[in-house]
């Protein structure tokens, strides 16, 4: 090569060099600079360039994670930066005060990297209880119950993979803590159940890591049992409440996560129950809901709040009894008979209304499993078997203070029934709804059903209410019937009075004025139609008029109110549709033809009984 040539190629190469950037350093590299700038800020007494550099490392960490999780190519680098900052934390030589201010950012930091793999998860904990070791256990509880409530919003980060470092760690430094340990952990616990809450609202049904969380959680109740061993007052007691109100959190939270791995939520459910013992917790207690009542009354003051979500404590106190009843190696481990805790229930009627209001947490929950659902149906078929409205008990006790609980409880009941596709559970569910209501004194059983047809918005379900009112005066007057006792059917049934109509005229005519409408409201108008049609010949079979139904006002009323105005309407929908070709039209006359055969059967019954009123 000439000379001109050899110049030639020396300035490209340097123009060259020139114009292109110098590449990055590698992810190791570019740590143990910031964290030799950390150390010299330290030992120069700049707590503020101290502070920023931490957090300019931790933003870096957060980059790498970030590509770690999405390229796997990068994984090699990723954990041999880890495995430096591991190696540097772990020097002996290293200040105690550089140390405390990286505590502040690197356990939140390395926990985003536990979703890439089991061995990123590792070195996360390992770096993690390195500054368990080195730094004041007191001063790192707050520092990861802070790692665990920022939950790195806005981050591409698998939740479950990154608090399971954290929750290690947490059940690590529990035991480190030499005093004042109920208060600190009393501080710690809503943190954790805040962690529950968001993997149930963000859990994946393919998630794998989910068990090794829950089994962290656990492990954090094995640290309490252990604290709780060593202490010998008030405190003591406290710690075991508070435990006890842990375990059901997670008890709920197992249940709705693990749905899809059976006999991964089994065994941690079985795990769980181990604990309800250790916290003297029956299933009697638990399925009335007299035990959380006490604990909650016991641990908490006005300044507290974090037990707010009070359905989850109280779903998983009715779920521990479920899955009792579902597993006997459950209900083993909780050291419980199930069949006695049945017989116990079913032979109390207080004790019954405490469990049908528990189990309402069962029936409304949106998330829970269907299987558990299913259970507790079975478990509320059981408890109820047998004639149980006729204990002397259910006139004498106030039922006042269960409406509510009941209330939800048969709304909860309700969807189970309008939501399943199983058609046993649907059938079972509908027995359960039957039986439930006839466990309801006499005195309050209308105002319930009252409440429940006005307040719901299921056509079906307001008819299945009124077939069942039907069903029941049907079987009661059946009954006198067959014993020769005519007027007993109504003289010894309160209930059998003017409010039965109230129900008819809330479907023939709804509080917002005018006929129903139809066709939406087919199936519920036809059964009060044909409630209306027993109650009218019941009574003039009898001879009696206890709801009213025969007099010469409520007679005039129903006919120019209710059945007048519905016969309007309903000729008026078959004459528009009846010649019509489209298919929702053929579907509306077919629904409407029963009604009309009813209809005019009412209308012809009370047009006769006021003729002969004349």
């Amino acid at each position: 090569m000439s000379t001109e040539a050899a110049a030639a190629a020396a300035a490209s190469d340097s123009a060259a060099a020139f114009s292109s950037p110098p590449p990055d350093p590698p992810p190791s590299l570019r740590v143990r600079d910031i964290l030799s700038s950390c150390a010299k800020s330290v030992e120069s007494g700049d707590s503020y360039r101290t502070e920023r550099l931490v957090s300019e490392l931790a933003k870096f960490l957060g980059d790498v994670s970030v590509a770690a999780a999405e390229d796997e190519d990068t994984h090699e680098d990723a954990f041999k930066l880890l495995s430096g900052i591991y190696e540097y934390i772990s020097s002996p030589s290293i200040d105690q005060e550089l140390l405390d201010a990286l505590s502040f950012e690197l356990p939140k930091a390395v926990s985003k990297f536990s979703g890439a793999s089991r061995r990123f998860l590792a070195i996360a904990e390992s770096i993690i209880r390195q500054f368990l070791v080195k730094c004041n256990p007191r001063d790192m509880l707050p520092i990861l119950c802070e790692a665990l409530d920022s939950s790195s919003e806005g981050e591409t980060i698998k939740l479950s993979s990154y608090f399971a470092p954290l929750l290690s760690g947490l059940s690590e430094v529990l035991l480190m803590i030499k005093r004042r340990h109920f208060e600190q952990i009393k501080e710690v616990v809503p943190a954790i159940l805040r962690v529950w809450e968001k993997v149930s609202t963000d859990a994946d049904e393919e998630d794998s890591d989910l068990e090794d969380l829950f089994s962290s959680g656990i492990n954090i109740a094995n640290s309490m049992q252990t604290i709780h061993q060593k202490l010998d007052n008030g405190s003591a007691e406290k710690l075991l409440i508070l435990l006890g109100l842990y375990v059901l959190q997670m008890m709920t939270h197992v249940s709705i996560c693990m749905d899809e791995n059976v006999s991964s939520s089994l065994r941690l459910v079985t795990e769980l129950s181990h604990f309800l013992r250790c916290c003297h917790l029956s299933y009697i207690g638990l399925i009335t809901g007299s035990a959380v009542d006490m604990m909650i009354s016991t641990i908490t003051g006005e300044e507290d709040s974090f037990w707010a979500p009070l359905p989850s404590i109280k779903l998983g106190a009715a779920l521990s009894v479920i899955w009792g009843d579902m597993s006997n190696e459950v209900a083993h481990n909780a050291e419980e008979d199930l069949t006695a805790v049945k017989n116990e229930i079913r032979h109390s009627q207080t004790r019954r209304w405490q469990a049908i209001g528990m189990l309402r947490h069962v029936f409304c929950s949106a998330t829970l499993p269907w299987r558990l659902k299913k259970h507790a149906i079975d478990f509320l078929l059981c408890i109820t078997e047998g004639d149980i409205s006729q204990e002397c008990e259910s006139e004498t006790l106030d039922f006042s203070s269960f409406v509510p609980s009941h209330f939800a409880a048969l709304q909860g009941i309700e969807n189970v029934i309008m939501y399943t596709s199983d058609a046993v559970l649907r059938k079972n569910a509908f027995d359960v709804l039957k039986r439930v209501l006839a466990d309801i004194p006499i005195s309050q059983r209308f105002h319930i059903l009252k409440a429940l047809i006005t307040n719901c918005n299921s056509s079906s379900m307001v008819a299945i209410l009124l077939d069942i009112v039907r069903q029941v005066r049907h079987a009661k007057t059946s009954s006198e019937l067959s014993k020769g006792n005519v007027n007993e059917v109504f003289h010894e049934t309160p209930a059998w009075s003017a409010d039965v109509l109230e129900l008819v005229e809330l479907v023939l005519r709804p509080s917002k004025g005018g006929p129903p409408s139809l066709p939406e409201q087919t199936d519920a108008v036809l059964s009060a139609l044909n409630l209306y049609r027993f109650v009218f010949l019941s009574e003039s079979t009898g001879k009696t008029n206890h709801t009213g139904v025969l007099s010469e006002t409520n007679l005039k009323k129903a006919y120019n109110e209710w059945l007048l105005p519905l016969r309007t309407l309903v000729t008026g929908i078959l004459a528009e549709n009846r010649n019509d070709d489209d298919p929702f039209s053929f579907d509306a006359v077919g629904g409407l033809n029963p009604i009309e055969l009813v209809l005019y059967r009412c209308i012809e019954l009370v047009e006769e009984k006021l003729k002969h009123n004349l």
